[in-house]
């Protein structure tokens, strides 16, 4: 029988050296700061993490974790539209040098994208390469007759998570405080 690490927040084994999604825990906000410090080429990122967590906007974030190390996390905070309607945005994204290229940031987008689904969001945004991205179904937002306050283009691209939910023609998507504060 293989080694077991751990228990799964389903309750599945995972095995030694097996990347685990999870939701963060408080023990590992420091962690997650130096990912994401280690990851981009200022610490905008980290601090804008941190601000979102101190806000409560922080809806969802996970973290990966190999061997007992937090090496990727991933964040989703609201974004709304002017009709109200609220979504959900995928930023950031950071997965340590070390452990790139071996699916982990799929892996925590693609569960990220379904713990923001299981807690009701309809709609997601992000805005990064298209390419990237369209593997998880995200089209360029103008489709749908959204817009970001970045000037994307089709970097900023949407995603319908419950049928009929994604605002149609639903104008500037804003997303939290946190990131202006940030610019």
């Amino acid at each position: 029988m293989p080694p077991v690490a751990s228990r799964h927040a389903l309750g599945q084994p995972v095995l030694r050296g097996a990347m685990t999604p999870r939701r963060e825990l408080s023990c590992d906000v420091t962690a997650i700061h130096a990912v994401h410090v280690a990851c981009f080429p200022a610490d905008a990122e980290a601090r804008l993490v941190d601000c979102l967590r101190e806000a409560r906007r922080l809806t969802v974030s996970l973290v990966a974790e190999v061997d007992g190390e937090i090496v990727g996390h991933v964040a989703f905070s609201p974004v709304t539209v002017a009709s109200g309607a609220t979504g959900i945005g995928l930023a950031p994204v950071a997965v340590l040098e070390a452990h790139q290229r071996q699916g982990i940031a799929a892996r925590l987008i693609e569960a990220g994208l379904q713990a923001c689904r299981e807690a009701g969001f309809g709609w997601a945004v992000v805005l990064g390469d298209p390419a990237y991205y369209a593997r998880f179904g995200f089209r360029p937002a103008s489709e749908f007759g959204l817009s970001d306050e970045y000037g994307g283009g089709d970097a900023f691209q949407a995603i319908e998570l419950i049928d009929g939910q994604l605002p149609m023609n639903g104008g500037l998507v804003q997303y939290a405080p946190e990131f202006a504060e940030l610019e």
